[in-house]
């Protein structure tokens, strides 16, 4: 899956490259959803350019806080902060609700733009697809905190620099709570969700590790943008 992904993304780079030439050159007008120097759209879903996109505002911070104005997220950007040794964070927001309730939380741009184009073009849709109910409250353990890779010490986390978000689960509107720890091998409907959220937040983040990595994820989905790109 790793090699997969990297080698999709060296394509849409190669792709957009042409594209950009193309359209500089007055040969092919492109729509912006589908031109790689257009500014990533919240609203528009993921296609095979929103990493290449994505890698972008990893090197723009106006233009990363452009597209995040654009999102349902409701946050307070944060002071830049050194924590300690390969601790900290820049361009870094306090979230405290989504389009669900959910406990504050501190996370970097990119990664809440991730967070963002994942709840409302993967998490919302499959909610009301399998239950016919929104995602009323997500649940989570986190995402700042200075410590290294679990088992791999002197390695730090992308938690670390708040590039990472651990999702537990969710509360329905219809009161029906799925969990990754509980349900992820569980009820039929409830394991197909949690496996449909999981591929889905690929499209999005460049790092997501599930229960199916191994056993330090048994109870959550670990979201990062900026990782060595995995999806399991």
């Amino acid at each position: 899956m790793r090699k997969r992904r990297w080698c999709g993304l060296a394509m849409a780079v190669t792709a957009a490259g042409a594209l950009a030439w193309a359209s500089a050159a007055g040969l092919l007008r492109i729509p912006d959803r589908h031109h790689p120097f257009a500014p990533l759209r919240v609203d528009e879903a993921p296609n095979w350019l929103t990493a290449f996109k994505l890698r972008r505002l990893d090197r723009d911070d106006a233009q990363c806080r452009a597209v995040l104005a654009q999102t349902a997220l409701r946050y307070t950007p944060v002071e830049d902060r050194d924590t300690g040794a390969g601790c900290g964070f820049r361009n870094a927001v306090r979230i405290d609700a989504t389009s669900a309730r959910v406990e504050a939380f501190t996370l970097s741009c990119r990664s809440a733009v991730a967070l963002s184009l994942w709840e409302r073009h993967r998490l919302q849709p499959a909610a009301q697809r399998h239950y016919g109910s929104a995602v009323a409250r997500i649940e989570h353990f986190g995402s700042y905190a200075c410590r290294d890779i679990a088992g791999r010490q002197g390695r730090r986390s992308r938690h670390a620099t708040a590039d990472a978000f651990d999702f537990a689960g969710v509360v329905l509107a219809n009161g029906h709570r799925v969990r990754i720890a509980a349900d992820w091998d569980g009820e039929a409907v409830d394991a197909a969700f949690l496996h449909e959220i999981r591929d889905g937040a690929c499209d999005s983040f460049s790092t997501v590790l599930s229960p199916d990595y191994n056993a330090a994820h048994r109870d959550h989905l670990h979201l990062d943008r900026g990782g060595f790109g995995l999806c399991r």
